[in-house]
């Protein structure tokens, strides 16, 4: 049972400079609030002292809840471990480079409590980033992932996002689906989803750990997640379908070659034997082509039945729990 109001989870790499900062500044910004709180820092294996940091201030901060991966495992990967530990009513996600602002906290709760959303996402609406590099490039990203998804949001990758606790332990991030949260909410049944305007603070230290191809790996993601979505669990309604049309269609053209010969041969025309037409090879192809992929859908059923493990990460040391 959950004894709290709420579950911030801030997934970190590499952000020594950044937690010293962050959490006084979570703290100032709920203080006074009436909501009893977690923090819990997902260390996704960072290489600098950022959980000797967390492991010190946890000492004079019993607010404060730590997962260390032995590796980086990636963003969807602390995610996960952090949904999977947070008790809270509301589960707030934030970004610990100091971009994302605490202060935004107790209206995002505000609108999961009062307005009744299962999630609201964040949109920094005034960017300080590079208008080439990340602005431009971000805004062509969310047009394209509203068109795919049908969820109306202008910043699908924000960080800073509020659920309700059902919607994280209900849904899977892996891989890379952390830009799509909002989808797979979505596509659990969790359709009440909001968004809100939030101020995006300059970064203060160390540089971005995204480059530009994380725009390219993000449009395949999407592509990824939306066949998955609708075909993951039932492979052969895809597959077996499009082979099938395959099948038939070469079926179909080789009897029709026959039989034009046959009729031909009937009445004393002259024909091409059916293995001397190019349309014949054409036939013979679509039909293995078709078979292929019937078989291709016959085994996809069968792995999607079988169960799999994919959010299997190794804690190395924890904090709190």
């Amino acid at each position: 049972m959950n004894n709290m109001d709420l579950s911030i989870v801030i997934s970190l790499f590499n952000e020594e400079e950044s937690i010293r900062e962050l959490i006084p500044w979570i703290n100032r910004s709920l203080d006074g609030k009436g909501l009893t709180y977690e923090i819990i820092m997902v260390n996704d294996g960072s290489t600098d002292a950022s959980w000797h940091i967390i492991e010190e201030m946890s000492k004079t901060h019993p607010e404060i809840k730590g997962l260390c991966f032995r590796r980086n495992y990636g963003k969807s990967a602390a995610l996960y471990s952090g949904f999977e530990a947070a008790r809270g009513d509301i589960v707030i996600t934030m970004d610990a480079d100091l971009q994302d602002s605490p202060e935004e906290i107790p209206e995002l709760v505000r609108m999961i409590r009062e307005d009744g959303y299962d999630l609201v996402s964040g949109w920094k609406k005034k960017r300080h980033d590079g208008v080439f590099t990340k602005n431009i490039p971000s805004k062509i990203y969310n047009a394209t992932a509203r068109k795919v998804t049908g969820i109306k949001l202008h910043d699908m990758n924000c960080g800073l996002k509020a659920y309700r606790n059902e919607v994280v332990k209900n849904i899977e991030v892996y891989g890379e689906m952390h830009r799509f949260i909002p989808y797979l909410a979505k596509n659990a049944g969790f359709t009440k989803i909001g968004e809100k305007v939030v101020h995006h603070q300059a970064r203060k230290y160390g540089k971005s750990k995204f480059g530009m191809d994380r725009f390219i790996h993000g449009f395949l993601d999407l592509l990824s997640i939306w066949f998955l979505q609708k075909f993951g669990k039932k492979p052969m309604h895809l597959f077996g379908a499009i082979g099938t049309l395959t099948f038939l269609i070469g079926i179909f053209i080789a009897i029709w070659l026959i039989i034009d010969k046959l009729v031909a041969q009937a009445h004393q025309l002259v024909f091409r034997p059916v293995t001397d037409q190019p349309l014949f090879y054409l036939a013979l192809v679509a039909v293995i082509i078709g078979v292929q992929l019937f078989l291709t859908g016959f085994l996809g059923e069968l792995v999607s039945r079988s169960s799999q493990d994919r959010n299997k990460y190794d804690i190395k040391k924890r904090i709190g729990y």
